[in-house]
């Protein structure tokens, strides 16, 4: 019976989008409404819970000093993970990351890291021997659609605003942590040859094709991620790529901007 009712949704989608409409009345190009708020967990360095329409995230970012990688011995460590809790939707399920989870963990993780938004050489306390490890973790308490971007946003949110707790550890006065990037992720599919900004749970289910696009403050891209069985063709990406961007600098200046450590 639910792979009828998917099947009529779908159905109904594709005949909704090819009228240049969508099932919340938003434009192709449109953001559900957004909002982040930051030092929301008084024992984290950092933290951000976005609610991006239905969907909410919470993450939080800590730091201790610890070993660097062999081969990167004079800069700081990154760690991120994502835990999607049954709670938050009824196709997650109770145990180690899935698949899923641990697609999440990585595009966010990748998105800060190859953007270099986070100097990880000022992390370095004593080279070789001792650093700063940053532990980046995401909470989804609700799921409808698009994790990639909430849980990307919840992450650059939570560094702008994390400190660096280094009286707790004796190592001088606590300092902000050095972020000079703001990465954003934003997300399009393609539904019925159309491409549309920030899926649903309906729309993700109903598409083809997913394209992450995770854009810097200069407009540069530092990481994107394809899913779905489908394609796009080079002109589709080249829109679509061009849509992500445009729609970075908007939540970049109206949510990123000014964001400072309490």
């Amino acid at each position: 019976m639910s792979e009828v009712l998917d099947e009529i949704r779908k159905d109904y989608l594709f005949n909704l989008v090819r009228k240049g409409r969508r099932i919340d009345g938003r434009a192709f190009k449109d953001f559900r409404e957004l909002r982040v708020k930051t030092n929301v967990i008084s024992k984290a360095e950092g933290s951000a819970w976005v609610e991006l329409g239905q969907t909410e995230v919470l993450v939080g970012v800590k730091l201790q000093p610890g070993e660097p990688y062999p081969d990167t011995p004079d800069k700081g460590v990154m760690i991120t993970n994502a835990e999607l809790v049954p709670l938050a939707s009824p196709t997650f399920e109770p145990g180690p990351p899935d698949e899923n989870g641990i697609e999440l963990a990585r595009v966010v993780d990748r998105g800060i890291r190859e953007s270099g938004a986070i100097d990880l050489e000022k992390l370095c306390i004593e080279e070789g021997e001792k650093v700063w490890i940053i532990f980046i973790d995401v909470h989804v308490l609700n799921h409808d659609g698009n994790l990639m971007d909430a849980s990307a946003l919840g992450a650059i949110a939570s560094l702008m605003t994390a400190k660096i707790p280094c009286e707790r550890y004796g190592l001088g006065d606590d300092e902000p942590l050095p972020v000079r990037d703001s990465p954003v992720s934003v997300t399009a599919v393609d539904i019925a040859g159309e491409i549309l900004i920030d899926p649903n749970l309906y729309e993700e289910s109903a598409a083809s094709c997913r394209l992450t696009v995770i854009s810097n403050a200069d407009g540069s891209i530092s990481a994107m991620q394809k899913g779905g069985i489908g394609g796009l063709s080079p002109e589709k990406t080249k829109d679509a790529v061009k849509m992500c961007v445009e729609s970075a600098k908007e939540i970049r200046d109206k949510v990123l901007r000014g964001l400072r450590p309490t």
